[in-house]
């Protein structure tokens, strides 16, 4: 090289030229970032949720705390689906926050309340920066327990990077470009993105900051831009989630087998009439007519008290629903699979919607020909999923869906009495009075799919 820059000093400074302009073209990201801060004002943001302080400082969003207000959210007006973020945050070592995303705020899911996933901002000993939280739902999705490098990954008190990828139903995050989190998930296909400020303690000091910048977006020509990551995904479907185990939830369905469940007229499961692929149990269509093929299926377990959600999806005009306190014991008669019943219906095109002892008592998420479900439930439309759940507890029965409470009543209750005494369920004595009974999906001649089957027994104090 001395020769070379004593006798050739223009070779030597066109290589030295060469080498420098590749290196700029390795570094350069041609990406097509969309930046969604202007690094001026909070336009095209509005926050939701407590009051948590934020302002545009310097080019960036800082955001910082206020005792006695809840979680706060500083959230994009426009809703994102498949797309790759990025960001830098610097965050105080006592706080903890997150970045919100394919996250929602509907009036009618717990007066507003935000809810989504969630890639977690914590800068705490337990280190779980980039884990994925589900927040105001279902808890720890894929935290960083068996993830030491990205534990590693994060720096205190020193700006941080996230890269977020969510495309389809895979979720995957990169904490200072050490793969951190990779979960398949697929709750909510949109959302908006929001900056937390979490609540704090008495404890803990007002007006502590979270400062984030170089916030940027891709949308289009996704699969050109991913990155590949060594992970093994975590994947929820038809699986409890870290926090749903912690809190006494188990499958009732495990996605894939017909171990725990038989006909409900029947010694084993159906050998017609349902269908199981890609974690999706299906009751296929007989034409209409109410178990003309393969029949009612319920748990071989009974229940007691219990929580029990079910995702469920209804083609046009499809009617079925999910009973609980269903007693067997009336086997192989026309008293069979006798339970209360969650309805399940196509409200709009299934004329069982202007039924029942009291008018619209048939409707989705009702106590079937008893008691109506709220008029202002929150449906998705057909051919998407909606979650039922039931909570069984000391008597008191609440039916929800996909967030909501639609309706609640007590059971064995004078009330609950007259209102069977005035059905058609008065020829069967104590009807939904066991203090046990088996679970079951109703085969009612229409094409109607379940997932994510899982229960919460409760134990009586």
């Amino acid at each position: 090289m001395n020769s070379l820059k004593t006798n050739h000093p223009y070779l030597f400074a066109l290589l030295i030229s060469s080498l420098f302009l590749s290196c700029n073209q390795v570094e350069k990201d041609t990406t097509p970032w969309i930046e969604i801060f202007d690094g001026k004002t909070l336009n095209g943001w509005t926050q939701k949720g407590g009051e948590a302080n934020y302002m545009v400082r310097e080019g960036t969003i800082v955001g910082s705390t206020v005792r006695n207000t809840p979680n706060s959210f500083m959230t994009t007006d426009k809703m994102y689906g498949d797309f790759i973020l990025e960001l830098e945050y610097l965050v105080d070592s006592s706080m903890n926050s997150g970045i919100q995303i394919r996250s929602n705020s509907f009036p009618h899911y717990r007066e507003g309340r935000v809810h989504g996933y969630q890639v977690e901002i914590d800068p705490s000993d337990r280190a779980w920066s980039a884990g994925i939280y589900d927040e105001g739902r279902r808890g720890w999705l894929n935290n960083l327990i068996d993830n030491p490098e990205a534990q590693k990954a994060f720096k205190q008190n020193d700006w941080n990077h996230y890269r977020i990828e969510a495309i389809g139903d895979t979720l995957k995050t990169w904490i200072n470009n050490i793969p951190a989190a990779h979960l398949i998930d697929d709750k909510t296909q949109s959302g908006f993105i929001g900056l937390q400020v979490h609540s704090i303690g008495e404890k803990q000091k007002e007006g502590t900051e979270i400062i984030w910048k170089n916030i940027k977006i891709l949308t289009d020509s996704l699969s050109k831009y991913t990155k590949k990551t060594p992970l093994v995904p975590i994947v929820t479907k038809n699986n409890v989630a870290v926090d749903e185990r912690k809190n006494g939830w188990e499958m009732l369905w495990d996605g894939k087998t017909t171990t725990g469940w038989r006909g409900a007229r029947l010694d084993e499961f159906p050998e017609r009439g349902w269908e199981i692929s890609d974690g999706v149990l299906t009751v296929l269509s007989s034409g209409g007519a109410e178990s003309a093929a393969g029949g009612d299926i319920v748990t071989k377990e009974v229940y007691g008290d219990f929580e029990l959600m079910v995702d469920f999806k209804i083609t046009e005009g499809a009617n079925s629903g999910i009973k609980y306190y269903v007693d067997t014991d009336l086997n192989k008669g026309p008293g069979s699979s006798i339970g209360l019943e969650y309805q399940i219906l196509d409200d709009e095109r299934h004329p069982d919607a202007k039924k029942g002892n009291h008018e619209g008592s048939r409707t989705l998420a009702s106590l079937y020909d008893l008691i109506q479900a709220s008029i202002d439930k929150p449906v998705n439309p057909i051919g998407e999923w909606n979650t039922a759940h039931i909570i069984a507890k000391d008597d008191h029965i609440e039916h929800w869906l996909n967030g909501m409470k639609v309706l609640e009543y007590e059971r064995k209750s004078e009330t609950y009495r007259k209102l069977v005494s005035e059905s058609k369920y008065v020829k069967w004595p104590k009807f939904g009075e066991a203090e046990k009974g088996h679970i079951l999906l109703q085969d009612h001649g229409d094409r109607v799919s379940f997932k994510n089957i899982k229960i919460r027994p409760i134990t009586k104090k």
